[in-house]
């Protein structure tokens, strides 16, 4: 079973242990300076930036954790993915998504109340006129945003009326007052349907949102589950045992006992206030700024020197391609398997902000299904596109599992050279769709509707199984005693290490 790390700061520990933490100690403005680091540390895969000294802040114990989910350098890049979801740092894109997919099929474990006393996010109750969003150092983070953003990688955890269904999900909310957020609920998310219930019954909805929390659980709440799944209980299903909760203060919630920060309030019926603008997962500066509802805050319950973690989005990669990238990847797999297709693996390429999605089919699907790639590509964009997980998919990219789909560099190779440019591409009109992407027309914005595509990429249904192309690389070109001596002779030629320290550069002959 998974390794399960129950809090933030087990998660910091680690992050500090292989050396993807950087304390930083120098004083920080919390006005644009905070978010400019962090967006630098995901351009240089950079350490996760850790931020105790702010002005306005300095003796308060407050602390900013920037980029929690982004990539790191070559030793190990999906470090701070794999370590949340519970395994080693050096684990590889497949070996995540096989792990999601794997807790998919176990039955969830719902989470375990704990005594308020053992809850380390009671050490600071704050009621009433006490309430202040502007305690805490939140960053205004990019030079373009319309406010100073509090949620950008917690948790918004709410429940229907009836209390059949409590919803764990990740949405942006801007700072509107010291007791007041504006939020941004779309209609057909999980929260939006959740709000609509309490509408119906003319009340406001309470909510709790949920900020430094044990790692996996903002995963949890990236994961397009189907309506009704709790994603505390995916979380439980990971690890085999239940996230620790303790309730909240002024509304009938669970909340996580181990989080850094909880804001508790309702969402009210009618009532809004400006959001926006704040740039998004598709990479360019956002213009837009709207009214969205009201979150009144009735209670904040905080860790001793709570740490607040921040997300820069925008261009590849950051948090909105690795998170949800991932889980979303996992869910898919998850279905097309489901639908007894042979699939290798699915993966997002983080570098295209999550507009490519790769599928990888088993060498001998041509033989094994007995149809052709373009029957093939309807059937996996109709799966996909349908779901809750495809939603924000535009285009899916279909290759045989030769090609490493977590390396974009073969992802663009095999893109380019086995998509044929005349009848490569199979085209679904009028989708569901998200609305962020900048080149949707303003109709298709508004509608959630717009053309999405999948690009054939497969070859075995076009050559004998023995007449297959063959990638002409180094483990595939040469005999096994050649690469043998160029591997133990590569520093004898004069080349350095690719990593630093003494003998040959690893060589790793992926099954991809």
């Amino acid at each position: 079973m998974a390794k399960h790390l129950r809090s933030l700061r087990e998660f910091v520990g680690e992050l500090e242990r292989i050396g993807e933490l950087q304390r930083v100690e120098r004083e920080v403005d919390w006005n644009l300076e905070i978010g400019a680091i962090i967006r630098r540390s995901y351009d240089l895969r950079a350490a996760a930036p850790l931020f105790s000294t702010i002005t306005g802040y300095r003796g308060t114990g407050f602390r900013v954790l920037g980029a929690p989910g982004g990539l790191s350098g070559p030793a190990h890049p999906l470090a701070r993915i794999a370590l949340a979801l519970g395994l080693p740092a050096d684990a590889s894109g497949r070996e995540i998504v096989e792990t999601v997919v794997a807790a998919r099929d176990r039955a969830g474990v719902p989470p375990r109340t704990v005594p308020r006393a053992d809850a380390p996010v009671k050490e600071n109750v704050l009621l009433g006129d006490e309430v202040d969003l502007f305690q805490f150092p939140t960053p205004l983070i990019h030079g373009n945003d319309g406010g100073r953003y509090l949620q950008t990688y917690g948790l918004n955890i709410a429940r229907t009326p009836d209390g059949s269904w409590t919803n764990w999900s990740v949405n942006r909310m801007m700072i509107a007052g010291r007791d007041r957020l504006s939020c941004l609920i779309p209609g057909p998310q999980h929260l939006g349907i959740i709000r609509a219930r309490w509408a119906e019954r003319g009340e406001p909805m309470p909510i709790a949102l949920a900020l430094g929390v044990e790692p996996a659980l903002p995963y949890a709440g990236a994961m397009p589950l189907p309506e009704g799944a709790d994603e505390s209980h995916f979380v439980g299903a990971l690890f085999g045992e239940g996230v620790e909760v303790v309730r909240a203060e002024t509304v009938d919630l669970p909340v996580p006992a181990t989080a850094e920060i909880v804001v508790e309030g309702h969402i009210a019926l009618d009532e809004t206030a400006m959001e926006g603008p704040m740039n998004e997962y598709p990479g360019y500066n956002a213009l837009e700024r709207s009214e969205k509802p009201v979150f009144h805050v009735s209670a904040i319950t905080h860790r001793d020197g709570a740490i607040l973690p921040v997300v820069a989005a925008g261009p590849p990669v950051e948090e909105d391609h690795t998170g949800t990238g991932t889980m979303h990847a996992a869910e898919i797999l998850y279905q097309l398997r489901r639908a007894g297709l042979p699939v290798t693996s699915s993966w997002f390429s983080y570098e295209s902000a999550n507009h490519w999605l790769l599928v990888a089919m088993r060498a001998d699907w041509h033989e094994t299904l007995g149809i052709g790639a373009a029957e093939l590509a309807h059937r996996i964009g109709e799966i996909v596109f349908s779901g809750k997980a495809g939603f924000g998919v535009p285009k899916i990219l279909l290759v045989e599992d030769d090609v490493d789909i977590t390396d974009v560099n073969e992802v663009v190779w095999a893109f380019a050279t086995r998509t044929h440019p005349e009848h490569g591409e199979i085209r679904f009109p009028a989708e569901p769709t998200a609305a962020l992407s900048v080149y949707l027309s303003e109709a298709e914005q508004h509608s959630y509707r717009a053309g999405k595509v999948v690009h054939n990429c497969l070859l075995a249904d076009l050559f004998p199984k023995g007449d297959r192309p063959v990638k002409g690389s180094f483990e595939n070109g040469w005999p096994e005693d050649v690469r043998r001596r160029v591997l133990t002779h590569w520093h004898d030629y004069g080349y350095p290490s690719r990593q630093g320290t003494a003998g040959p550069p690893r060589t790793v002959i992926r099954a991809l």
